[in-house]
């Protein structure tokens, strides 16, 4: 009788495991999601002169890859040290290139370069992510994010161990770059960061991250350098590097509603095509990479946040009645109306989606239960 008991107690804890342990697995699935409402990107070119052609080409290349999938002008900051499209050696003036073969003018018609020329400073980079500029400062010059914001800040230009020339006058270090990121941190400036930095011995600049939620990669390791990938002998200089190459190579097989992770990115960009080897910053990061969609930070969200009508305080007394209400008043309890019509023709599907499952669930843990019982007294019988 003992051993019949002891057998219906360990299947007993059996189901149940296995009950606690899906309900776990669908909690971590969705832990892996990644729960931000927006998108920022930050691209910067650090160099100047005729010969940096390239830092500026990818930073166009960038910011032509992020828009077609969806991120606004309006959250896009491009900084760039010197305009390649107006140099007085560019012999197609307007224009700027990424390859040889001179089929796209990454420059284009629409571009908005919010920083330019000797505005492109390490303070001024700083006072963007950090969000402390000055109030003469437009909006449309600003890093308006929060904490349900996804930033991609990409950087291209020439640096060593630990740093990142701006303009061949002054550098960013490694540390001053860390510590811009936790006071974002702190001040609830973003969900998730991802850093890309394409630069000589760029792995160096993710070294000294200590914030949470950041995914970094850097074009090559400390002692490594960075090259570029060709020339065009129209112009004479090289036209991109060898890591943006490939990188923008990947991102124009992704559509917005592509499901390409950024673990394949990085798979994609190996060193024999890149001829450096990238440096993967992950252990900061809370998700793994391999589940991240590229287009949580190279594209743009679209969702829509519903709020529970409970929040709407639909009975609270005023002086307002009927037509005996102000215009101020009148309209705010027409917004109201209208935001609680929004809300019950809208639900919150994914709620009765989880509620449904865990209902479902648990009615039939219940009934197996139940039938393993009348089992077990037959069995003790």
């Amino acid at each position: 009788m003992a051993a019949r008991l002891s057998f219906l107690v360990l299947l007993y804890l059996a189901v149940f495991s296995q009950f606690i342990a899906a309900q776990t697995g669908r909690s971590f699935d969705k832990f892996l999601k990644s729960d931000h409402t927006n998108n920022w990107a930050v691209l910067v070119c650090t160099s100047r002169f005729w010969f940096n052609y390239r830092h500026v080409a990818n930073v166009l290349s960038m910011y032509r890859s992020v828009k077609r999938l969806g991120i606004p002008d309006s959250h896009i900051i491009v900084m760039l040290a010197d305009d390649m499209a107006c140099n007085a050696r560019n012999p197609r003036p307007g224009t700027v290139f990424n390859n040889a073969n001179q089929h796209i003018n990454v420059y284009g018609d629409d571009i908005e370069v919010d920083y330019r020329g000797y505005e492109v400073t390490v303070e001024n980079f700083i006072r963007i992510l950090t969000g402390r500029l000055p109030s003469r400062v437009p909006r449309s010059k600003r890093l308006l994010s929060d904490e349900r914001s996804n930033i991609l800040v990409y950087m291209t230009g020439h640096g060593g161990d630990g740093f990142l020339k701006f303009q061949d006058a002054e550098e960013i270090t490694s540390i001053e770059l860390a510590d811009a990121f936790e006071q974002m941190w702190q001040k609830r400036r973003y969900n998730e960061v991802f850093l890309i930095v394409d630069t000589c011995q760029a792995y160096s600049m993710t070294q000294k991250l200590y914030s949470p939620n950041i995914l970094a990669v850097g074009s090559s390791l400390v002692g490594e350098d960075s090259l570029s990938h060709h020339e065009d002998p129209a112009i004479g200089v090289h036209v991109i590097d060898r890591y943006t190459y490939y990188v923008l190579q990947f991102l124009e097989g992704v559509k917005p509603n592509s499901k390409a992770t950024v673990g394949e990115l990085f798979k994609y960009t190996t060193p024999a095509l890149v001829i450096s080897t990238p440096g993967v910053r992950s252990d900061l990061f809370k998700r793994d990479p391999k589940k991240v969609l590229v287009t949580d930070f190279f594209g743009s969200v679209h969702s829509i946040e519903m709020t529970n009508s409970s929040t709407f305080d639909l009975m609270e007394d005023t002086s307002c009645r009927g037509d005996h209400c102000s215009g101020s008043q009148s309209d705010e309890r027409h917004q109201t109306s209208e935001k609680r019509i929004l809300h019950e023709q809208f639900p919150n599907p994914q709620k009765k989606q989880d509620d449904k499952e865990w209902h479902f669930t648990t009615e039939f843990l219940i009934s197996l239960m139940v039938f393993m019982l009348l089992v077990g007294f037959a069995f003790v019988r």
